[in-house]
């Protein structure tokens, strides 16, 4: 049976569900719906936990989902192997996939990563090697949009090896970028255009972290940086100029992602990874809840 939230502090996590996920990340949360979606990446699985009712839902795609948007007409948009896809969730509990955009990856072994949309819509996403371990800067920043009706991939940031951590500021007109590989281990923030949706004057935000890897990211409505430190179970608030304001544990070694939700948007949802071995008993994997006493944003649909 899925675990409600509990009360929480923002010293505390609590456990919402533990679907004991291999790789959990791209946490959403749909207000209409009042519910929580996000992935498991290499199963290729899009679950849903409701707040209301408790009730866990999965299903399973064909290829590795890696991230996930709303769309405005409805359904889904899912970042995979091979490309993005229009996903449409089935009684069945299979995830069927309609091709939206191919990807020509700059070399095979390749996927999709961490990605979402900016204020007006506008899909962002990052590519990797699939096997992160090697430092192979292959990654690629990629900007979804679809002029005129006709869906277009267009490059921006090349090199990468993990591409992470992307988030928009409350304005739209900072956009964030982690590449959490151990060799890189950065976070930079760009001046975003949201007329245009182009990025430039790229700068150094975060050095490295005081905890972690720097995983995925949200952003609160005061302008603030959300960032998880895998591999040291913290996640991080940076203000907008760069000051570490606080460190908030869970109690798992690696979250992946968090995100705002909750009927006041003042939940941080957290996802976490599984690693090879872990314990019968271990809450990796799981979902967690914190209450940082302030919140977020709600993420736009993808609207091209």
């Amino acid at each position: 049976m899925p675990t409600a939230i509990a009360s929480a502090s923002a010293s505390s996590a609590e456990l919402v569900l533990h679907p004991r996920n291999l790789t959990g990340e791209s946490p959403v949360w749909h207000a209409g719906e009042q519910a929580l979606y996000w992935v498991d990446i290499p199963a290729g699985t899009l679950h849903r936990w409701r707040a209301g009712d408790g009730q866990h839902t999965s299903w399973r795609a064909d290829q590795r989902l890696a991230c996930i948007a709303r769309q405005a007409d409805g359904g889904w948009l899912g970042a995979m192997e091979d490309g993005v896809y229009r996903l449409s969730l089935q009684a069945d509990q299979r995830l069927e996939m309609t091709p939206y955009m191919g990807v020509s990856h700059t070399r095979p072994g390749m996927r999709f990563n961490d990605g979402r949309c900016d204020r007006q819509g506008r899909f962002w996403v990052g590519s990797m090697l699939d096997d992160g371990g090697p430092a192979a800067p292959v990654g690629v920043l990629y900007r979804l949009t679809a002029p005129g009706g006709a869906p277009r991939l267009d490059v921006f940031e090349q090199g990468m090896l993990t591409p992470n951590g992307l988030a928009f500021s409350p304005d739209g007109r900072t956009l964030y970028l982690s590449d959490s590989h151990p060799d890189r281990q950065r976070v930079w923030a760009f001046d975003y255009d949201p007329d245009d949706g182009t990025p430039g004057g790229r700068r150094l935000f975060i050095e490295k972290l005081p905890g972690g890897r720097p995983d995925g990211a949200a952003v609160d409505v005061d302008g603030c940086y959300w960032i998880c430190g895998n591999d040291a179970g913290l996640i991080h608030r940076y203000t907008p100029d760069g000051r570490l304001d606080r460190s908030l544990s869970v109690p798992v070694a690696k979250p992946s992602m968090c995100a705002f939700g909750g009927p006041d948007m003042d939940t941080l949802f957290v996802t976490s990874i599984r690693p090879a071995g872990a314990g019968p008993l271990a809450l990796d994997g799981a979902l967690f809840a914190l209450r940082p006493g302030v919140q977020g944003i709600e993420e736009p649909a993808y609207a091209p």
